[in-house]
């Protein structure tokens, strides 16, 4: 539990400093000691900088204030450096849908759109990836945007999250600083869309707050399977405001109704070369073909005395709330049913800002999402040209407008009268103010002095990192010793993966050992003196589990088809009902994209061909090969790829009798396991049950080790 009396400045306590290190910050954030004879950091105006760790606020815990120079002259600088594409999120894919809440939620909030079971309320939804340009691939290892625009009734409401519920950074001033780091190195301008390179394992190992963050990144959560199969997360914690003016504290979660699924880094590698828009394709598609996808929102609330029982602060963005401990309330669903008539003209030119809230909805006192309230305007100004981005289509509200803006360049609307101020006596029947509809701040009493410092409630850098390593099961922790030993091996600084080899120590001893097993340095880690130790006994969070919860189905899901000539008629009308009525499809791959000649002498047209259909971009595979057919297969080595690959990638393989010499040649054992299924003149029971788990998990450790 935390004190509110003790979120105040860390005076004393604090941890020795590391070489590498400066001294340990009032919020264990790290300030670096110039070395003799470096130059003094400052503005770009030249005013000396003396704390470039935390934004000016009202007292450690209170709003970050506008006069903060320094800060704005940071993020400003920041959000102006690339034309005309997004700095960040700039590869991303979109959809137009609606929403509709389950009930009337007015006892939480006044906003309008969650108030009417009856009202749908447009959405237009953004999918994207973080580091990478707008040429970079789809499968990178990276946190994904989902940023959703509600056209309400009472403007736009724009909830614009990650599909990671943490992130980097406790401060928005140290957010061009992380993403610098993440690009391109300046010098070399690569590596593109990856994270795997000196800079960014530099600022991350000097930034202890990172720790949580980069758990998630170095998991399964940072490669899924698709966006229709990813959740969604506001990061922050929000307010929502009922008509009574009483706040509650928000976290905003969406849940897909397929379920949460991932790739594997190998196939995320090998999807990334034989198609780059992976997932790009895999939304356009199912939208074009009637399968919608649909996300569940749901928050968790809670009120200030159950923040105040937290033994961390909710203001914190680098920290989450186990569902255990908050369950989660479900609001409404959206479903998207409409891909974009222009890519341009609506995916890209869509403008999402933190900052676009509607009545019922509020802020905290965040520091990063504080920053980001003024950062996403002014990235929108610098990238859409003109104050007016709210005049493009894609943005503008499907609400009446009574704004009294004018002019400007790109201006589209055509205001009439001569009043263009208030108040004013020449326009009775003008725009007024509304104090009973409009927008209110939510009152918060706060006082304190101005300072640069975090709270000591934001200390603790790796309890939660420690949570989520325990909650995984063993096949996710696998995957996470994989991600950090591939990324810190291409950093070439020793120093820097000694340093951060001892941030994993200060989360768990075991992942560390592991980390550093893989990359052969056992005892290099660096002692890392933590400002506040993790808590030993944390209880495992199985929400947080994507392979625990995953649910047992193949909705959505595509299965290739491998065929031949001489295929079974019968089997392949069978599977394609089956499986549509499972609601997934079946691809049909062929040697040739002309498509075979079937067992009852019909033409037999492919979806597909081999050479453009690795099994990568399946779900699961059948082999429908024939004897007429089979012997050309053995001497194509795409053929052996696309089954050896299908079971190196933990994918259920079913085959004919037929296809057993391409499974021999590729080395798959008929009788690997329960996920390598005979079909012909059997039934399809056992296929369909081994696709629902969508991997056969157990393969694994036959045929790879962690690192």
């Amino acid at each position: 539990m935390i004190d509110k009396k003790k979120r105040t400045l860390r005076k004393t306590g604090t941890a020795t400093p590391s070489p590498g290190f400066g001294k340990q910050g009032d919020g264990g954030e790290t300030h670096q000691t110039a070395a003799k004879g470096a130059a003094v950091l400052t503005t770009t105006l030249g005013t000396p900088i003396a704390d470039d760790q935390s934004s000016l606020r009202l007292g450690a815990r209170g709003p970050t204030l506008l006069e903060d120079f320094v800060m704005r002259d940071k993020i400003t600088h920041f959000d102006h450096e690339r034309i005309p594409e997004r700095v960040v999120h700039a590869r991303g894919s979109g959809a137009h849908g609606y929403f509709e809440p389950y009930r009337s939620h007015a006892k939480l909030t006044r906003a309008a759109f969650l108030s009417d079971p009856k009202v749908r309320t447009p959405v237009f939804v953004r999918f994207s990836t973080v580091a990478g340009s707008e040429g970079s691939l789809d499968t990178a290892r990276d946190v994904r945007g989902f940023a959703v625009k509600f056209y309400t009734s009472e403007g736009n409401f724009d909830l614009v999250g990650n599909n990671i519920p943490v992130f980097f950074i406790q401060d928005g001033i140290k957010f061009p600083d992380l993403v610098h780091s993440v690009k391109p190195e300046p010098d070399r301008g690569f590596p593109q869309a990856q994270s795997a390179h000196d800079t960014f394992w530099d600022f991350v190992s000097l930034t202890p707050e990172s720790t949580h963050m980069l758990l998630w990144v170095m998991s399964d959560r940072a490669i899924p399977r698709s966006f229709r199969m990813m959740e969604g997360f506001g990061v922050h914690t929000f307010r929502l405001i009922n008509a009574r003016g009483e706040s509650t504290f928000v976290k905003w979660h969406w849940r897909p109704k397929l379920g949460s699924f991932s790739l594997i880094w190998d196939e995320a590698v090998k999807l990334g070369g034989a198609d780059p828009d992976f997932h790009r394709r895999d939304l356009w598609e199912s939208i074009a073909n009637g399968d919608f996808p649909e996300f569940e929102l749901s928050v968790q609330a809670f009120d200030q005395k159950t923040a105040d029982s937290f033994d961390f602060d909710v203001l914190d963005p680098t920290k989450i709330i186990p569902e255990e401990i908050v369950p989660l309330t479900p609001l409404g669903r959206m479903v998207l049913d409409r891909n974009p008539d222009n890519f341009f003209a609506e995916t890209e030119q869509v403008a999402f800002c933190a900052s676009h809230v509607v009545p019922g909805i509020d802020f905290t006192n965040d520091p990063l999402l504080q920053v980001r309230l003024f950062s996403y305007q002014d990235t929108q100004l610098s990238r859409l040209g003109s104050p007016n981005f709210n005049e493009i289509p894609i943005n503008r509200p499907k609400c009446p407008m009574h704004a009294l803006a004018r002019d400007g360049h790109m201006r589209q609307e055509v205001d009439r009268g001569r009043v263009s101020y208030e108040p004013n006596s020449l326009d009775p029947s003008g725009p007024r103010e509304e104090p009973a509809r409009g927008f209110a701040s939510f009152a918060e009493p706060d006082d304190g002095v101005k300072l640069r410092a975090r709270p000591e409630s934001f200390a603790d850098h790796y309890t939660q990192a420690r949570l989520f390593w325990l909650s995984m099961t063993k096949p996710e922790q696998d995957h996470i010793v994989n991600g950090f030993a591939f990324e810190l091996a291409k950093v070439e600084t020793v120093a820097i993966r000694r340093r951060m080899l001892g941030q994993l120590e200060n989360v768990h001893r075991g992942l560390a050992g592991q980390v550093a097993e893989a990359l052969g340095m056992e005892g290099q880690a660096e002692r890392i003196a933590p400002a506040v130790p993790a808590t030993e006994d944390v209880q495992p969070s199985p929400a947080l589990s994507l392979i625990a919860k995953a649910p047992k189905s193949i909705a959505g899901r595509k299965i290739g088809v491998l065929v031949t000539d001489g295929a079974d008629d019968r089997l392949l009308d069978a599977l394609r009902k089956r499986v549509t009525a499972e609601g997934a499809r079946v691809v049909v791959v062929a040697p040739k994209v002309g498509g075979v000649t079937s067992a009852a002498k019909k033409a037999l047209p492919a979806d597909m061909s081999l050479s453009g259909a690795p099994s990568a971009i399946f779900d699961a595979v059948v082999v429908a090969a024939a004897e007429p057919g089979i012997a050309a297969l053995l001497h194509e080595a795409a053929a052996t790829d696309w089954v050896r690959d299908a079971f190196g990638h933990l994918k259920i393989v079913g085959f004919t009798a037929a296809a057993e010499p391409l499974l021999a040649k590729a080395g798959v054992a008929t009788d690997a396991d329960e996920g390598v299924v005979r079909v012909d003149g059997r039934s399809l029971d056992a296929l369909i049950a081994a696709a629902g788990q969508h991997r056969i998990w157990d393969r694994e450790p036959t045929l790879r080790t962690p690192g």
